[in-house]
């Protein structure tokens, strides 16, 4: 089994927002030159998350921010005595740091309408690092 590790950088420029990263992932799987296995995508920070969503309509990215908006509201939590953030990782919890996808053939086993986001909570940031592991044959 091989193993393939690369680092997607990526720069924000807003408080919350959904980032389309599949290209970047995309590109990772080529230079890797596995064609069976598991991709795994993972956002490293403890306030920003990795999601698979529809990537086809702007309005789907905008209904998760409104969504997660309402379900955890901003300075309300014990934590944003410390730094103000609480909801950020709330957020980061809730919707999670990775995702696995499969590897087939050399692509991403994702649907026509699947793509892959990094979800910022706690931005705009110069550099968000997303580790991309590649494993199979």
């Amino acid at each position: 089994m091989l193993v393939e590790h690369s680092t997607i950088e990526l720069e924000t420029a807003s408080r919350e927002a959904l980032y389309d990263i599949t290209r970047q992932v995309r590109a990772a799987v080529e230079r890797s030159e596995i064609k069976n296995g598991m991709v795994s995508v993972y956002a490293q920070g403890a306030t920003a998350a990795i999601m698979i969503q529809e990537g086809w309509d702007e309005s789907v990215k905008n209904d998760v921010i409104t969504l997660l908006r309402k379900m955890i509201p901003r300075g309300i939590w014990e934590h944003d005595a410390v730094d103000g953030n609480a909801d950020a990782h709330l957020k980061a919890g809730l919707v999670g740091p990775g995702e696995t996808i499969p590897l087939i053939d050399g692509k991403l086993g994702l649907s026509t309408w699947q793509n892959i986001f990094f979800c910022e909570f706690d931005g705009p940031r110069r550099n968000r690092p997303i580790t991309v592991t590649i494993t199979g044959k």
